[in-house]
């Protein structure tokens, strides 16, 4: 493992728990990410800011399409600090506030 390789994200089973794929994540984007960022994203390649933000506003938009109404009024939107260990201010173990709201979903 090199120092920029930090292993497994948490994007990676968050995306599982809403049964997002990468492809959904790619075709999702308003900002044209591509397959090759979103597999480097989840393995724990480090990102720029700048792409660990673009990956948490496709994740957010991914997921509340998937919502009706009632869950979006639900939803609490991830911050990148939630998908990524080496963001500022990530806190492991923070527990997933939206985790009854997925297994809904994607029970």
């Amino acid at each position: 493992m090199g120092e920029r390789d930090l292993g497994t994200q948490p994007l990676d089973p968050l995306m599982e728990a809403w049964g997002l794929s990468n492809t959904d994540l790619v075709e999702t984007s308003p900002e044209q990410l591509t397959h090759k960022q979103v597999r480097r994203a989840r393995s724990g390649r480090q990102l720029t800011l700048k792409m660990m933000m673009k990956i948490n506003r496709t994740f957010n938009v991914a997921i509340w399409l998937q919502l009706d109404d009632g869950q979006k009024k639900r939803f609490v939107e991830y911050g990148h600090k939630d998908l990524f260990t080496y963001a500022k201010g990530h806190e492991p173990g923070t527990r997933d506030p939206n985790s009854q709201l997925a297994a809904e979903v994607h029970g």
